[in-house]
């Protein structure tokens, strides 16, 4: 089983659900990058349990610890060590169900593939793995905000309910992290109707990367976009991504769809900010269609693990709507991937590279 990302910026996650604790090792930070346990905390804040009627009432406080890589608060160069440990885990639902498979979930697919499974909140599967990307993503960004790199992520779609502006600074004001301040109160309202009828909403995350230098990326079969796709498809909760246009460009005739330019560079961004796999200094645009959880309180038919039918009603503690806490894990897998992008073009293009990177 892989549990490692990246090519020169690479993250190996470790851990279960319901184990002793979650950690990641991060390789290939440049060192002399001053870090902190601060910067590393203040994003696993963002996407702990508990923050609100819209999470699961898994009470983690997700406690970051430094076991490596820092040293008097800056990077250096060694592989980035980090532990959090579980303090609520409670396995005690999940003894009740380990015969029968939960229905969205890979409990099907990881017994047949591994003819062993961890039932206890889905081990590995879990969301909670998320945590360690969260903790090496904030490790990244700070690296790329040192280039003049920056990534911000926002709900922009519960159920029905569409964002129709982008306010950077309302995202952490309301707990669906919507940067539309005007509809945030309703993609509230069908979150906590889905929590009374026993059941979870799904919806649209949308990440922009803004101060990406041109040419990032490699033109055929690592492009940028391509990465970045692997990446957020490697969050369990992701099932649909566009970049630009996405899908609408189906519908449009090539000069509709085209960017122009003039002296003064582009006049559109329909291509979300990548051309022909490489960033061209327009910020990157990508949008994410996040499922409903899979874990709701109704039942639903499925099968056992003899392969009897049977009807299960999943208990415990579960997000109603996981696009709150899967902003700041797509904002971490963006800069991850941006991050190994950028340190792999440092070798072709040694302009990029200042100081010790």
């Amino acid at each position: 089983m892989s549990s490692s990302y990246g090519n020169l910026f690479k993250i190996t996650t470790f851990g279960e659900s319901h184990g002793a604790g979650i950690g990641v090792v991060v390789d290939g930070v440049p060192s002399g990058m001053d870090i902190s346990l601060e910067d590393i905390q203040k994003e696993l804040d963002r996407r702990r349990p508990g923050q609100s009627l819209m999470t699961t009432k898994r009470k983690e406080d997700d406690k970051v610890e430094i076991l490596s890589g820092v040293f008097e608060g800056k990077t250096t160069g060694a592989p980035i060590g980090m532990l959090i440990r579980n303090r609520d885990a409670d396995s005690s639902k999940y003894d009740k169900i380990k015969h029968l498979y939960r229905p969205g979930h890979a409990d099907y697919t990881y017994h047949h593939k591994y003819a062993l499974r961890d039932h206890r909140g889905g081990g590995r599967s879990s969301g909670r793995e998320t945590a360690c990307r969260v903790a090496a993503g904030a490790i990244a960004l700070k690296f790329l905000e040192s280039k003049g790199i920056f990534i911000k992520a926002a709900t922009t779609q519960i159920q029905d309910v569409l964002a129709k502006q982008w306010k950077e600074d309302e995202i952490e004001n309301n707990p669906v992290r919507t940067a539309d301040p005007d509809v945030a109160d309703e993609m509230a309202e069908r979150v906590k109707s889905a929590m009374a009828e026993g059941d979870s909403v799904g919806g649209v995350v949308e990440c922009r990367v803004y101060g990406c230098p041109v040419g990032l990326g490699e033109p055929l079969y690592d492009k940028l976009d391509a990465m970045l796709a692997k990446a957020m498809f490697s969050i369990g909760t992701v099932r649909g991504l566009t970049f630009g246009n996405g899908f609408d460009s189906a519908g449009l005739k090539g000069s509709e769809n085209n960017d122009a330019m003039d002296e003064n560079g582009f006049l559109s961004n329909r291509c979300g900010g990548i051309l022909g796999g490489l960033s061209n200094g327009m910020p990157i645009v990508m949008n994410m269609a996040i499922k409903a959880t899979a874990s709701v309180a109704r039942y639903q038919k499925t099968q056992s693990v003899d392969g009897e039918s049977s009807d299960l009603r999943v208990e415990g503690r579960h997000d109603p709507c996981i696009c709150p806490r899967a902003v700041p894990v797509v904002e971490a897998m963006a800069a991850l991937t941006v991050a190994d992008a950028y340190l792999l073009a440092c070798t072709q293009d040694p302009k990029l590279s200042s100081g010790n990177t």
